[in-house]
């Protein structure tokens, strides 16, 4: 989907564990602490990419957004609960990429990407709501613009692959963090309109890859299309709750959503449109660090 020309602009706000690292610094403690604090914090502050938290200007509505942040997630919400609770139906608008989002990025892994989001957002909104195909009418309408997706560096991704296999050539179980360097970082905004046209939710979203649990792939696009899923993830509880999906104890996944994790076959007929998760396969080609482009076969050739 070709998106219209938006407005960028930068709100004073950034995505990354780093400042996990700067609120720790500033907690008083015993002076023999600071050493291995100071450790403690290179490490949080290297390990993790920042993620503009960037307007694109395609929501109808910017007011009344308040922070709710996650771990690692950073994230403006707004969301009319008691509308939200009351839907029954939603459709949704395939995502989009903003003209100045990732210029580095080819037109394939755009692709890959915003249909990794469309993937992940339909199976979690099939948790409460009915997804119908995008010639029905619908309780809600939902749209995805990625407003930054900055790319992975493949040389760094490989060269963290393969150090990470060295403990197992050697023999010796012990997980190998990735190198910090090279990450990438996704920054989005989503909206959930009514019938008439209302905003009900709207989300701004950045989130950065870290050394510890994004597994580097070769490819440009392999960050953006691994935090592409949780973004998904956030922003289909948003509209399945009718809450933020940061500070809350988790629930279990359905049955059906952890088929569909798999591979299997979807809830809702209508994300057949965006084709069915790598499962396995995709797991372990992410293993080995290789390419998405390689095991997604993306949205359903009727899409495309």
């Amino acid at each position: 989907m070709t998106a219209p020309r938006t407005e960028r602009r930068a709100v004073n706000k950034t995505s990354g564990c780093g400042s996990d690292g700067l609120r720790l610094l500033a907690t008083p403690m015993p002076t023999t602490s600071i050493p291995a604090l100071s450790m403690a914090a290179m490490v949080l502050l290297s390990g993790c990419a920042t993620a503009p938290m960037t307007k694109g200007g395609s929501l109808s509505s910017y007011d009344n957004m308040a922070p709710s942040d996650g771990v690692l997630a950073k994230s403006l919400v707004r969301v009319s609960r008691v509308d939200i609770l009351a839907a029954k139906t939603v459709r949704i608008v395939p995502a989009a990429f903003s003209q100045a989002a990732s210029p580095t990025l080819s037109t394939k892994q755009r692709a890959l990407v915003a249909n990794a989001i469309d993937r992940s957002l339909c199976v979690g909104l099939s948790e409460r709501l009915e997804v119908v195909g995008a010639d029905r009418p619908a309780d809600l309408t939902a749209h995805v613009l990625v407003t930054q997706a900055a790319p992975t560096d493949e040389v760094a991704a490989g060269a963290s692959k393969v150090v990470s296999l060295v403990p197992a050539v050697l023999g010796v179980p012990a997980p190998i963090p990735r190198l910090p360097i090279g990450l990438g970082s996704l920054t989005l905004e989503a909206e959930a309109q009514d019938r008439t046209g209302k905003q009900q939710a709207a989300m701004i979203w950045a989130r950065g890859a870290n050394s510890f649990t994004n597994s580097p792939t070769v490819s440009a696009a392999g960050d953006a299309y691994d935090l592409a899923t949780a973004f998904g993830g956030d922003f289909s509880q948003l509209l399945v709750t009718g809450e933020t999906p940061f500070g809350t104890t988790p629930k279990l996944p359905s049955l059906d959503k952890i088929g569909s994790s798999l591979g299997g076959k979807p809830k809702n007929a209508a994300c057949e449109a965006f084709g069915r998760s790598p499962g396995v396969a995709g797991m372990i080609a992410e293993k080995v660090g290789m390419p998405p482009e390689w095991s997604d076969k993306g949205a359903a050739a009727s899409e495309q």
